[in-house]
């Protein structure tokens, strides 16, 4: 059975190319057959624009907020773990007892299973972020989209955990993306809600820039990555303290599959029914 959401029929993208088409060939035949390239340059600066709009369902369907009427918040952090960072990050969560989800990357995850040990037993879930970040991953062919994002969850199994979710690097999808996730029962999700903090590389005023932007019903898009000085890491943790401390007062933050209303993860790293 199929999780909701997810579904196998025609993507917008292609039933935007058909119209396009349908369009275009009685334009060809008509009085103006120069006027037959508009909607198929149309369509074609659509197919450019659409892997760096991450809320736009075009190649696939994409979760990028909350079900229709939830008004909670789901953390989110990406790109770990790290030693130097992700331990900080869970003991700040635990102490404001507030649920996130960590995007793993693959790599970093083999090199330190006892930080996904840690992640999962303070009660937090863990979502597929790719093997090595790579910026270009959606512009790899077919099998090495496909040979990236199953080797993390391979790694992940390993570690007694299976995603259900994958969040793509930086957001970008393509049209390459909906046959490797479905091969994987896999379903994409990005954000709705992001500060730009460039991996904590722009961490300055980090918490009232979050709160400033939230809405019910985000997902939220943090990193744990760590800041590249010991300065910074104090900083960092100074913010993330007094967001913490904001949000748990509000009691506005869900566990992600509340938010959405879907399983984010399933433990023993078992293939979902």
């Amino acid at each position: 059975m199929k999780r909701p959401g997810w579904h196998r029929g025609f993507s917008l993208a292609e039933k935007t190319g058909l119209a396009a088409l349908l369009t275009a060939v009685p334009l060809g035949l008509g009085a103006a057959p120069q006027t037959a390239v508009w909607p198929l340059a149309f369509f074609l600066l659509l197919c450019l624009a659409a892997p760096f709009l991450p809320r736009w369902s075009f190649f696939l369907p994409v979760i990028c907020r909350g079900a229709p009427g939830n008004q909670g918040i789901a953390l989110t952090f990406d790109d770990g773990p790290f030693p130097a960072s992700t331990p900080m990050l869970l003991e700040l969560l635990a102490r404001y007892r507030l649920p996130a989800t960590f995007f793993v990357v693959g790599e970093h995850a083999a090199a330190h299973p006892e930080l996904i040990a840690a992640i999962l037993a303070q009660g937090h879930t863990i979502g597929n972020h790719s093997f090595r970040h790579d910026h270009l991953l959606m512009l790899r062919n077919c099998a090495a989209l496909a040979a990236d994002i199953r080797h993390t969850q391979e790694v992940l199994a390993r570690l007694g955990v299976r995603p259900l979710l994958f969040r793509p690097p930086i957001g970008i999808t393509s049209p390459r993306l909906q046959p490797a996730l479905a091969a994987l029962d896999l379903q994409a999700l990005t954000f709705s809600c992001r500060i730009f903090d460039r991996g904590n590389r722009n961490i300055r005023h980090l918490a009232a820039r979050v709160l400033k932007q939230l809405q019910p019903g985000d997902i939220l898009l943090l990193h744990d990555n760590p800041p590249r000085s010991e300065e910074g890491t104090i900083y960092w943790h100074q913010e993330l303290h007094g967001l913490f401390d904001r949000l748990s007062q509000e009691n506005r933050i869900v566990p992600l599959a509340d938010l959405i209303g879907q399983p984010v993860m399933i433990r023993g790293g078992k293939k979902p029914n």
